[in-house]
This record gives structure tokens, sequence and C-alpha cells, in this order.
């Protein structure tokens, strides 16, 4: 059975996404996408969700699902953009509604129940997913997030921020939720795949002395290099490293836009009585300061 995967890359989120077909049955799924922010203007785009949407036509492709890892911090999803031009569903891992619960009051945004959030499907651990000839098997990979899910399809692993490249390391776990114990096993369980398991990763930032981005790498090349989580390095100092390093990290700079579209399936807020959307960015008053 022949699966055929290309991968397209968001520099200006160091963003991959990856487009998954079925060569038999043209049967598709796309993982991660995104969806354009000028932060400054608020101008909002689909430049990067019209080129899967091209790659789709022209490989004649039917594509059954919009795949999301989690729900992410760094960019928007174009999943209902995706949705509107295919028909595509979108899935998520099941443990959305806590992440949901926990951003919709700090946002002050309109309480919504799960089977509102505007998700077509709720994935827990093994559930499966037909694919043409293949079949999507859901993993469940809690600890950047709590509701991180990998996505393996054939000899292909969609880990999204769960690992990056080996000379980059992992990804942090300093978010609501998120747990660098989790984010161990979770990479454990990942690692126990064959050596020769292909893994697609959802960012890249390129390690000092790198000068490519590069989205894709193995089982193999982790066990054997990952910075953070290679062979030998045991669980109390992974967690150890994973809580020093994020302490030291900044907030993505678009939390807030990402959050309060990503845990709607990428829908933007409706528009106010001016006609106009707005995303919201909660304020935190500093000593001194007079509201």
């Amino acid at each position: 059975m022949t699966l055929n995967i290309e991968s397209f890359f968001d520099e200006a989120t160091f963003t991959a996404s990856h487009l998954v077909w079925d060569a038999v049955t043209r049967e598709a799924a796309v993982i991660d996408t995104v969806l354009d922010l000028d932060a400054r203007s608020g101008k909002v785009c689909a430049t990067s969700a019209d080129k899967i949407l091209s790659a789709i036509r022209s490989h004649d492709l039917a594509l059954a699902y919009v795949l999301e890892t989690h729900a992410h911090a760094d960019h928007l999803s174009a999943a209902q953009t995706i949705k509107a031009h295919t028909g595509a569903k979108i899935v998520i891992g099941a443990a959305i509604e806590g992440v949901s619960a926990f951003f919709t009051p700090l946002l002050n945004l309109p309480p919504t129940s799960v089977g509102e959030l505007g998700f077509d499907r709720l994935v827990r651990d093994g559930d499966i997913l037909p694919l043409g000839e293949h079949r999507v098997a859901v993993i469940a990979t809690p600890g950047h997030t709590p509701a991180c899910v990998t996505y393996r399809i054939g000899d292909a692993l969609f880990v999204g921020d769960t690992l990056f490249m080996p000379d980059y390391g992992t990804a942090r776990c300093d978010f609501p939720g998120g747990d660098a114990t989790q984010l161990y096993r979770s990479i454990r369980r990942l690692l126990n795949f064959p050596l020769e398991t292909r893994m697609f990763l959802c960012h890249d930032y390129k390690a000092p002395g790198r000068d490519e981005f590069r989205f894709e790498t193995t089982v193999g090349a982790q066990r054997e290099g990952n910075i953070h989580a290679r062979d030998g390095i045991s669980e109390a100092d992974f967690v150890a490293m994973r809580q020093a390093r994020d302490a030291t990290l900044v907030t993505p700079a678009l939390l807030y836009p990402s959050l309060q579209v990503n845990v709607r399936a990428g829908r933007l807020p409706p528009a106010e009585a001016n006609g106009r959307r707005y995303l919201k960015i909660p304020l935190t008053i500093g000593a001194g300061v007079t509201a």
C-alpha cells in the first residue's frame, strides 16, 4: 500500500503542515494547517491554506480529514478554510474540552459546550480512522498540552509539537495542563516504534549551526541523537531539564490570538455590532500602572 506525503512549511510561524494520501483511492488527510495572521495589521489571509488546496486539486484528492495534533499556541489553524473547500472532517484529541474550559473564562468568551466547539470528531487513544486502504491510528501523547495526540499512518508518525528535530530537542511543558513527566513518557512511547519509522514534525526552528529547515526524521535518529530525550536520559533528568528550560522561555507572540481560534476548530470570533471581528489579549496590570 503506497502512502504519499507532501509537506508545506510556513516560515513566518516555523510550522510544517503535511498532506497525506492513499495512492490507490486518492483519499487524503492534512495535518496541522496554518491560517496566516499579520498581527501588526490584524489581516488574516489564506496564503498557506491555498497552497495545500492547490496540491489537493493537482493530485485529484478527496480530503477526508483535517487532523489537529493539538490546539496550537503559535499559529492559527486553517481548518475551517480547508473544510469549506473540501468538506473534510475536523479532528482533534478529546482532551480539548479541558483546554477550552481553561481559556474560555480567561478570554471572557461565551461558554461553549464540547459539541459546540466546531470539531467534527474528538478522538482518544486507540481510535482508528479509515483512510483509503490505510488507517489513521490515534496515539495520546500528552505533556506539551493535555490534548496532544500523534497520528500514525502507515510507517509515519505525525507527532505535532511532542518532538522537534534531534538537534533541537523537545516541546515546552509550561502551558496550562502541560506536564514534563507526561511528555517524557509520551516520547518514550513513540520511541518504542521501529527505528526506521518516519517522524513528521509540526515545527522547526533551525538549531544553531544548521542552515536549512527540517521537519522529517526517524525514531532511530531521535533515540540516538535527540539532545533532550535520546536513549540513556532518565525521566528525572529530563523533567529537571525541561522545567529549568521552560522557566526561561517567553510567551509565544500569538498565544492568545491562536488559542481563542484553535480551541474552536479554527473558527474566527463572530462579528461584533460594528461588523468587525476582534481577537482578545487579556492584560496583566503591572505595579505603578494607572488603569
